[in-house]
């Protein structure tokens, strides 16, 4: 699966990106946006990764695995940052990438914090003779020949990505275009996710062809549109504080639809492993299918070993193409 697919509605596998970039992390720490960064998102989120990014600089071995599936689009946009002269990995302590609808297609907007040198990054952008474009009282700085712009929000806080992305970012800051902080369903889904150091929000549509995909053939079953239509969001989070933890969460309409959703991922889950080697056996067994009140939940949990190995199984390879 491809960023592209975010245009759609998805992007596990910047999800999955993200969840490899804190492998090796020890310490459990908060992945939280500020104020300033919440209200620089626009309002139609179709996704919001974010991350501890400076917990993910600790382990050489994760930074090598976000680089292997991090897709192009990402890839650019962290690459623009770096060779701007911003020390992204020394000052960076949280980075969020946020997909929203803008017309009739969407945009994807990045969000960093931390503690940034301002006057050095100026200084350089200076050297460098590059002058900036004002949108309103707001200095948007473009990034190199990559097409990327940058804009400081103030010391902690700076948005960047393609010019007319961090231009509708400023709008939404400025309150003439409605933000997230306005994104009532996504804000209250924040709120128990936020605790962890990488954690991911999607909105409906991203949900429902985030499940087809995750599905695979089993999505052809007459059951799975039923299924599909009554999904409403999906969230989920890694932890890494003692080996490795993912939780996902899918809120259905109604009670049924959630216990006919934990159905057909079950029976997913009984075909992979028919199929599968040892180690994919292994990770299927410590995966758990539930439903409860209208929610299906899939935990699922290793220590960092076993996790590594599964990285280069089929099964894996198949969920992250």
């Amino acid at each position: 699966m491809t960023w592209k697919n975010l245009k759609h509605g998805t992007a596990l596998a910047v999800l999955t990106a993200a969840a490899i970039a804190g492998l090796g992390t020890k310490a459990a720490e908060a992945s939280q946006l500020s104020g300033d960064a919440r209200a620089s998102i626009p309002k139609d989120v179709q996704q919001i990764i974010v991350v501890d990014y400076k917990s993910m600089q600790n382990s050489q071995a994760a930074m090598q695995l976000k680089d292997r599936v991090l897709p192009p689009e990402l890839k650019r946009l962290e690459t623009a940052l770096k060779t701007s002269g911003l020390k992204v990995d020394q000052d960076c302590e949280t980075l969020a990438f946020a997909a929203f609808r803008a017309g009739t297609g969407s945009r994807i907007i990045g969000v960093a914090q931390g503690q940034f040198q301002n006057q050095a990054i100026m200084a350089n952008f200076a050297k460098q003779k590059t002058k900036p474009v004002m949108v309103r009282h707001t200095e948007v700085w473009p990034m190199g020949s990559a097409g990327m712009s940058v804009a400081f929000l103030n010391q902690t806080t700076m948005v960047f990505g393609d010019r007319e992305a961090v231009k509708e970012a400023l709008d939404a800051r400025d309150g003439l275009e409605p933000n997230f902080l306005q994104n009532s369903e996504m804000m209250n889904n924040m709120a128990s996710v936020d605790s962890r150091p990488v954690w991911s929000l999607l909105d409906q549509k991203g949900t429902q062809t985030m499940m087809k995909s995750v599905l695979g053939d089993a999505s052809q079953l007459a059951d799975f549109n039923t299924v599909q239509s009554r999904m409403r969001s999906a969230r989920y989070t890694m932890d890494f504080s003692n080996g490795v933890k993912f939780n996902m969460t899918v809120e259905m309409s109604d009670s049924t639809t959630a216990a006919l959703a934990a159905t057909v991922m079950k029976g997913v889950v009984m075909m992979k492993k028919s199929g599968g080697s040892p180690l994919e056996k292994s990770a299927l067994d410590e995966t758990r299918v539930e439903s409860n009140s209208g929610t299906l939940t899939v935990d699922y949990s290793s220590s960092e070993s076993q996790f590594a190995g599964l990285l280069t199984s089929p099964l894996f390879q198949q969920v992250v193409k």
